[in-house]
């Protein structure tokens, strides 16, 4: 063989032995990291101000879920509505809305299914105008700009609050942005009105000294949501079990602890303790099967975004509603 030949040999032998070392290192590598690292993945999406934020603070659904096999992924969402198109893009698996942000889903038809709910809090979202508005009372919005996410928890609250006092929604001027732009316009002053959650709505109050025009206070309350994609609560039931059995025990926890609660949580959304606190005694929690009486609700929700044209056809609830013997034996523990 000539010499030349007998180098590129050489040359072609080392390249072959070293890709061949390198891929049993990276071999060994995923097979050690799959056997030190849980089977699966739940993905969760959660909001500021949901039960879901406490818990992850808490690091106890990790705790719950790795004798199972899974590992917990957390992706935080401005509101409801963002966080269920992530859902329909199976971006995440399971998350936490109000009552609005499901009904626009399921008339987009996002493969969802409402798998538990939490009691509204009427008192943890409000129409808010600034402190020197001449605007005094609901009926007062008409013709003027309101700021409010689409679609959301707070949508509800305008139209509610607008049919209550005699106004019609297209005789108002919504203005649709999230809460950060929206709390910008209404600080500058471009909308007249501001319909936001909590714990926007405490911090408008406190930084702001925002006035609250309305909250739920005279008006038919609603329910928040757990939801799920339909796949993972079909093909996962003991997990989505497993889930709710952690929101209702910290639900509880949260309920007995709200400073504690404020203590741990102001850290990690950047605001005061004591505006935390706040809004953390303003949310009940009790998470529950979604039976007959909270569809009836979810139902009216609604047809009422219907009857304002907000949603393009009429919609059965509980058509996308979960049931499972699990779920339903875990929340009923007390």
């Amino acid at each position: 063989m000539p010499r030349i030949t007998r180098r590129i040999t050489r040359r072609i032998t080392r390249r072959i032995t070293q890709t061949a070392a390198a891929a049993l290192v990276a071999l060994s590598t995923a097979s050690a990291f799959a056997q030190s690292a849980p089977d699966r993945i739940v993905r969760i999406g959660y909001q500021k101000a949901g039960l879901l934020a406490i818990i992850k603070a808490q690091h106890t659904l990790e705790t719950r879920l790795k004798p199972l096999g899974y590992d917990v992924r957390w992706f935080e969402f401005p509101a409801g509505p963002q966080l269920l198109e992530a859902l329909n893009a199976n971006s995440i698996d399971l998350g936490y809305t109000g009552a609005p942000p499901a009904v626009f889903a399921q008339a987009g038809g996002v493969r969802f299914v409402y798998v538990a709910a939490e009691p509204g809090a009427p008192h943890g979202e409000a129409i808010l105008v600034r402190a020197d508005s001449p605007l005094r009372n609901v009926a007062d919005l008409r013709g003027k700009k309101v700021a409010l996410q689409r679609g959301s928890s707070a949508n509800y609250l305008l139209l509610t609050a607008l049919r209550k006092a005699g106004v019609r929604y297209d005789e108002i001027r919504p203005v649709y942005l999230p809460p950060a732009d929206a709390r910008a316009a209404f600080e500058s002053g471009n909308v007249d009105a501001w319909v936001i959650w909590d714990p926007y709505y405490a911090a408008a109050q406190d930084s702001l000294k925002a006035r609250t025009l309305a909250d739920y206070t005279g008006l038919s309350n609603t329910y928040s949501f757990y939801e799920a994609t339909r796949d993972f609560a079909q093909k996962h039931p003991e997990i989505v079990a497993a889930v709710l059995q952690q929101t209702r025990e910290t639900g509880q926890w949260v309920n007995r602890h709200p400073a504690e609660t404020a203590a741990l949580i102001a850290p990690v959304v950047g605001l005061r303790q004591p505006l935390v606190d706040t809004w953390v005694r303003r949310a009940p929690y009790d998470t529950t099967p979604v039976d007959d009486r909270i569809v009836a609700s979810q139902q009216g929700v609604a047809d009422a975004f219907y009857g304002a044209k907000l949603i393009p056809q009429k919609l059965t609830v509980a058509d996308n509603v979960w049931h499972d013997k699990r779920a339903q034996t875990a929340l009923a523990a007390k």
